[in-house]
């Protein structure tokens, strides 16, 4: 429920933001889960991510949410490319040690923020310089990676030093994102009938 709440809310934010930022942004979503790590491991901790990225306004929408980790936060951030897709371990790809402001010391919270990926100190440098040397090659690198099913984003904790729980970050099905508007009709409906 946590987890259809927050996407329906991530939802409304970019479709409120879309007239401003006219273009055509991707959005990709993933669970996060410790079975899910590589290697597999037992945590409890439970997440999801969404991230909208948009190379015409070089604008990227982290959004995450986590509860029960069995450790204490110490990183977060996105890894591409594996060779293989949805599999295998990589390097990081975004601003090390962990996303600008995600909160750390603690085993569940929220994060959003957004990200000009037109700037180096949103990329892990080398990252950069395996991609052309720019911040655009990176983002180029990081969109098609995540298109590939060959980027993760996971959550380190002092537990599980090499990630507690991940994803594989992907573009919704369709149905999904019928089930998300769908719900988003449904909160302004219910929003309007408790206002009026």
């Amino acid at each position: 429920m946590k987890r259809i709440v927050s996407a329906l809310f991530v939802s409304a934010a970019m479709l409120l933001a879309a007239p401003a930022i006219q273009a055509a942004p991707i959005l990709f979503v993933t669970d996060l889960s410790g079975p899910a790590e590589s290697p597999p491991n037992a945590s409890p901790g439970t997440g999801f991510a969404s991230v909208l990225i948009d190379d015409v306004t070089h604008q990227m929408v982290v959004h995450i949410v986590f509860s029960d980790l069995a450790g204490l936060t110490t990183a977060s951030h996105i890894h591409c490319c594996t060779a293989v897709p949805g599999a295998g371990n990589v390097m990081v790809a975004t601003v090390l040690p962990n996303f600008t402001g995600f909160p750390l010391g603690v085993v569940s919270g929220t994060y959003d923020h957004t990200f000009d990926t037109s700037l180096a100190s949103t990329w892990n440098a080398a990252f950069v310089a395996g991609h052309g040397g720019t911040p655009l090659g990176a983002e180029a690198a990081l969109i098609a990676g995540m298109l590939g099913d060959m980027a993760y984003l996971n959550i380190h904790s002092q537990i599980f030093p090499g990630g507690e729980i991940r994803g594989f970050l992907q573009v919704p099905e369709p149905a999904t994102l019928a089930l998300l508007c769908c719900g988003l009709l449904m909160l302004g409906f219910a929003q309007r009938r408790r206002l009026g």
